[in-house]
C-alpha cells in the first residue's frame, strides 16, 4: 500500500482528501511520496526538541541508525535534491502517515503539506504558502480562522547587529524558537554572575576574551590529557561553549541598553502593519541596520493582502516561534479562533521559511525553500459537523 493509500485508510475518507489536494496541483504542487523509513541523522540534527525526543529509531544490518519518518519536510526536501531539478525552482504536495511518540495519543497519524524550493522571491513565496494554507482549512469547512505570524530572520538581524558577545550572539539565535531557554537566556543576561568561586576558575581565566575556536581547542587539549572525549554525555563542542558561556558571564553581563533593545524587540505584537512601523522606529531609535530584514516583512504583508487574506486575521509578533531548529525567516500557524496563545492547542496548519536547511542536507549551493503542513486529526476535528451526523 502506498503512503497515499493508507493516509485515506487511516482518515476514513477520501472526500476531503481529494478536496485538501486539487488547489495544490490547480498552483503546480507535484504529488510526492517519499519513503516512510529515512536516515535518522538529519532528524536528530536538524529538527526541534519536540521531534527529536519523539523519534523511533532502528538500525539495519550494516549498523546505520534509522527513523521512522516523523514529519515529511526533510524527506520531500531530500527526495528533491537527489533529483535532477535540484536547485531549480519546483514544488511538491504530499499526503501520508507520520510517526512520532506522542504520549497516550497514536503515534501513526496522517499528514499533509506543501513544500516549495528554489524561488527567489521569497515575500511572493511566503504569500502563496499562507493563501493556499487557507484554502487547506477551507477544504475541510473550517472557518473563524486566527493567523499568528511571526520571522525568525528579524531577530536574527536584532541579534547579529548588536554588539554581543559572540558567545551570546549564538546562543540566542539558537534559543529563539525555544521559548523558555530564551526566557532564561535573557534573565541570565539581566543579571551577571559577578566574582565568586567556580571549580574551573582557572579554565574560565584562560578563555576570557577568546573566540569558540580558541575555546574549542583549549577544551580539546583538556580532555585529551584527561584521556576521555565526552563528559555526562556532552562532545568537546558542547563542554567548549558552556565554558565559552560562564567565562562570559564572569566578565559582566550584557549593557543594559542591548538588553533594553532585545526585549523592546520582543514586545512588539498586533497588527503586522503597525508592527513594521514600530520596528523601523525602534532601528531608528537604536541606531541599528534592520532594513533589509523589515522590508521584507513589508513586502510580505502587502503581497497577503494582495491575495485576499484579512489582516485583521493576522496577529504578529517578533517573539512568535514554532520549536523547529531549521526555520530561517517567516513563520505562521493557523488556529480555530478563540483558541488563546500558549494554550497548547495544536495548530490546524503550520510552516514557514527554512533557507538553510538545503545546505545542511547536502545541497552545494543555497536553495531558498518554504512550506507547511497540515494537521489532518486537528482540521477533522475542527469541522462543522454534518446536518444529522456525529461528530
Amino acid at each position: 500500500m502506498t503512503a497515499n493509500a493508507a493516509a485515506r485508510t487511516v482518515a476514513g475518507s477520501a472526500a476531503w482528501a481529494d478536496a485538501l489536494l486539487l488547489p495544490f496541483a490547480q498552483a503546480g504542487y507535484i504529488h510526492a511520496e517519499p519513503a516512510i523509513l529515512q536516515p535518522a541523522e538529519p532528524f536528530l540534527d536538524l529538527s526541534g526538541e519536540d521531534i527529536r525526543k519523539s523519534l523511533y529509531l532502528t538500525t539495519d544490518a550494516s549498523g546505520a541508525e534509522l527513523c521512522l519518518r516523523p514529519d515529511l519536510t526533510i524527506p520531500v526536501a531530500r527526495d528533491y535534491l537527489a533529483s535532477g531539478r535540484a536547485g531549480a525552482p519546483a514544488g511538491f504536495s504530499y499526503l501520508g502517515p507520520v510517526f512520532r511518540y506522542r504520549g497516550g495519543r497514536p503515534s501513526e497519524f496522517v499528514q499533509a503539506g506543501i513544500e516549495s524550493f528554489g524561488r527567489q522571491d521569497r515575500a511572493a513565496a511566503d504569500a502563496e504558502m499562507l493563501a493556499l494554507a487557507l484554502q487547506a482549512t477551507t477544504a475541510f469547512g473550517v472557518k473563524n480562522i486566527e493567523i499568528r505570524t511571526g520571522d525568525v530572520a528579524l531577530f536574527t538581524a536584532l541579534i547579529e547587529a548588536l554588539d554581543l558577545y559572540p558567545v551570546w550572539r549564538r546562543r540566542l539565535i539558537k534559543d529563539f524558537n525555544r521559548k523558555i531557554s530564551l526566557e532564561q537566556d535573557i534573565e541570565r543576561l539581566t543579571l551577571s554572575t559577578g566574582p565568586g568561586r567556580n571549580e574551573y576558575e582557572g579554565v574560565l581565566a584562560a578563555l576570557a576574551g577568546s573566540d569558540r575556536k580558541a575555546a574549542l581547542a583549549l577544551v580539546t587539549d583538556l580532555m585529551s590529557i584527561a584521556g576521555t572525549t565526552n563528559v555526562g554525555g556532552r562532545t568537546v563542542a558542547e563542554i567548549a561553549d558552556r565554558f565559552l558561556e560562564q567565562s562570559t558571564l564572569k566578565g559582566g553581563a550584557l549593557p543594559r541598553d542591548a538588553l533594553a533593545i532585545i526585549k523592546r524587540f520582543l514586545a512588539i505584537a498586533g497588527d503586522p502593519g503597525e508592527s513594521v512601523a514600530q520596528l523601523r522606529a525602534l532601528a531608528a531609535d537604536a541606531k541599528l541596520d534592520l532594513a533589509d530584514a523589515i522590508d521584507q516583512l513589508e513586502s510580505r504583508v502587502r503581497l497577503m493582502a494582495a491575495r485576499g487574506i484579512d489582516p485583521r486575521l493576522v496577529r504578529f509578533s517578533t517573539a512568535f516561534g514554532r520549536g523547529l531548529d531549521y526555520y530561517t525567516g517567516f513563520e505562521f500557524e493557523l488556529h480555530s479562533a478563540g483558541n488563546p496563545v500558549g494554550n497548547g492547542a495544536e495548530p490546524l496548519v503550520a510552516g514557514g521559511r527554512y533557507d538553510g536547511l538545503m545546505t545542511q542536507l547536502g545541497a552545494a549551493t543555497p536553495i531558498p525553500a518554504v512550506g507547511f503542513s497540515v494537521w489532518i486529526e486537528a482540521l477533522l476535528s475542527a469541522r462543522p459537523a454534518a446536518p444529522g451526523s456525529q461528530a
